[in-house]
């Protein structure tokens, strides 16, 4: 338990930024510093930190709270934990016994996992330190690979005994269970048969952005072809791997600090980088890269630069997964190194000088290394030719950016010898594509099924200024903004702009701008949409119809996006555009109920200029009179979901 004096101090010594920006990359904007949520996949930054109050909001998510909230919310730490936590990082000494096997027993199985895992991180560094045969095998295979007792102890490296069961039979002496020796998986567990997973192996700790050892990797050092080289913790409630960089905890102060991350593949390769003094680098620990793993780098840069291997198959087979760091908008280059060697033994030929300007030298963007490596294959060969071009093509596809896709599709198109305006085509006819096909997920959701509320063919001719010049606004100040999310397990998270979403409902039912200086605006932004292109804010204000240019200028200057958050009696009150989910839509719904008591109105007259020429045609009254019912049920059906209430 920890005592009220001790909480306050930590409170009062912590610095908000200083402990959010381990975690998320931030920016001053005034008072208060912003960055991108790290809690949703978003590509405006909402999340505000103010040092002054002690706080942080994430208008993405909701969240929000102060320092130990975003411990617990981001790291799923309890309370104590967080406090702890913040302890240990400010040096606030806490008076606290060793748990006893009894309160491990109390406390939630997550914090019993971290427990058992950090006491297993000792436990194998102590066997590699300090016994016979952790230093004659796991110490001796780490002096053989080059590597100081700095590095050693600085990633808390170990070794596990040959022995079948001999940290199972400590941690149990200890007082640990064997239900959560077997849960972080350091346990394997048969009926009656019990041994430890990693015997045998030297092995390196896996670190969570906080530092709490989630899990492990161990690698085998003897021959045995029934055995894998690499053996990694199975997935539990602390560890998953596809959400997990190796080293990222070591490196992502430098990550921020230098704008960029390096990126290799092995355990070793982080290691032998850093001991070549480049502490920006993670490891995807073997596997391809995931989305999760992506995004967790982009929580602290933009930049990423991936060092392969020198041997030429293994560079082809990793390029297959680069393309959905393109599609985060990531900016990617590589290195190539000689070949047969990879970022460990090449580093330690080099001095730490020439190593780090051997990689300065021999960096180069994405694209243009693909294009060069898969174009020696092809030069002589047109079918193949023609694949590498859509090969290519797909990847210039995914970037979001304009501008980078442009600059990509002009040196492409120099290096296959290729005019550009066929890669353009290509490009805006895969991203057309994708547009559409993600728009036809969302709209099978329920969310946008009630939300939009098609409008019957027989109104026609019926506008509402005031609202198309509203939707005007929403699509010339937040177009590029994202409005739903979509889930999908194959092709990870990807969203609905505010921009698709207007002009899909509105070409949906078939309504159209009346005032032509909108109908314009409209008109060339979906146009923009069906080639995939960023709604640049610039097009609109230097467009080279003067009216459009002071029309869009006007729009722009509301005072609505003056600032994301103000106080109003104390309380943090969201501006417009963190509400779009909720306006845009409900901009929409008044388009369409405004159309509706419109043609409602007409319709009463309608039926009233019938009957007064013959009261007793009942052909002709009886059509008006179902059109009529139908405009009103629409109208009582939009005012009902929006919660409106309706006046008559």
């Amino acid at each position: 338990m920890i005592d009220r004096d001790t909480i306050d101090r930590i409170f009062d010594t912590a610095d908000i930024v200083e402990v959010i920006s381990d975690f998320v990359s931030l920016k001053r904007s005034g008072q208060n510093f912003k960055g991108l949520s790290p809690f949703t996949n978003e590509k405006t930054p909402s999340f505000l930190v103010s040092p002054a109050k002690g706080i942080y909001k994430d208008f993405s998510s909701g969240k929000g709270g102060n320092v130990v909230g975003f411990l617990m919310e981001h790291e799923k730490l309890t309370y104590p934990e967080a406090l702890r936590y913040l302890a240990k990082k400010y040096n606030i000494e806490i008076s606290e016994q060793e748990p006893t096997p009894e309160e491990i027993q109390q406390r939630n199985e997550r914090e019993s996992l971290l427990i058992i895992t950090g006491w297993a991180q000792k436990y194998f560094t102590n066997i590699l330190q300090n016994t016979p045969e952790g230093q004659s095998v796991g110490m001796a295979y780490f002096r053989e690979r080059g590597f100081h007792d700095d590095i050693i102890r600085k990633f808390q490296l170990g070794y596990s005994p040959e022995q079948k069961d001999a940290l199972t039979n400590e941690a149990l002496k200890e007082g640990y269970k064997l239900d959560y020796l077997v849960k972080t998986g350091l346990t394997i567990q048969k009926d009656d048969y019990k041994a430890d997973r990693f015997r045998g192996r030297i092995i390196f700790p896996i670190h969570g952005l906080t530092g709490n050892v989630t899990g492990f990797g161990g690698r085998i050092l003897k021959s045995d072809e029934k055995m894998a080289k690499y053996l990694n913790s199975p997935e539990s409630d602390i560890y998953q791997k596809s959400r997990i960089l190796y080293g990222l905890y070591h490196a992502k102060q430098a990550i921020v600090k230098q704008e960029k991350c390096f990126l290799v593949e092995g355990y070793t390769d982080v290691l032998g980088l850093h001991q070549a003094g480049i502490e920006n680098v993670v490891s995807s620990s073997g596997t391809a890269l995931t989305n999760d793993q992506i995004r967790l780098i982009k929580r602290f840069t933009s930049n990423v630069t991936i060092i392969y291997d020198g041997d030429e198959a293994g560079i082809k087979a990793s390029m297959r997964g680069i393309d959905m760091v393109l599609e985060e908008g990531l900016n990617i280059k590589v290195v190539p190194l000689p070949e047969g060697e990879d970022p460990d033994s090449y580093s330690k030929q080099l001095s730490a000088t020439e190593f780090q300007q051997y990689i300065k030298e021999n960096e180069k963007d994405f694209i243009s290394f693909k294009t060069r490596l898969l174009l020696k294959d092809m030069e002589q060969d047109p079918v193949g030719k023609a694949g590498l071009i859509n090969d290519v093509i797909r990847s210039i596809s995914v970037i979001p950016d304009t501008v980078m896709r442009s600059v990509y599709i002009k040196e492409s198109a120099r290096m296959l010898d290729i005019e550009e305006r066929i890669l353009y085509s290509q490009v805006y006819r895969l991203r057309k594509k994708k547009a559409e096909d993600r728009y036809n997920k969302e709209s099978r959701q329920e969310e946008i099924r009630i939300q939009s509320t098609p409008l019957p063919s027989f109104i026609k001719e019926i506008y509402s200024e005031l609202q198309e010049k509203l939707l005007v606004r929403f699509l010339l100040q937040y177009g590029n903004e994202r409005l739903y999310e979509i889930q999908d397990e194959h092709a990870g998270n990807e969203y609905i702009s505010v921009a698709e979403y207007v002009v899909n409902e509105i070409l949906n039912d078939e309504l159209e701008f009346k005032n032509l200086l909108y109908r314009q605006i409209f008109e060339e932004v979906n146009n923009l949409i069906q080639k995939g292109e960023v709604i640049e804010i610039k097009y609109f204000v230097h467009h080279e119809d003067h009216r459009i240019s002071q029309l869009a200028v006007d729009l722009l200057s509301s005072p609505y996006s003056l600032s994301k958050v103000h106080s109003r009696k104390g309380a943090m009150v969201e501006a417009e555009d963190m509400l779009l989910k909720k306006n845009v839509p409900k901009a929409l719904i008044e388009y369409k109920r405004k159309i509706l008591e419109v043609a409602q109105r007409e319709k009463e007259e309608q039926i009233r200029e019938v009957q007064q020429v013959n009261n007793d045609d009942l052909e002709a009254v009886n059509p008006l009179m179902q059109q009529y019912i139908t405009i009103t049920s629409l109208i009582n059906t939009i005012s009902k979901e929006r919660g409106w209430v309706i006046l008559k």
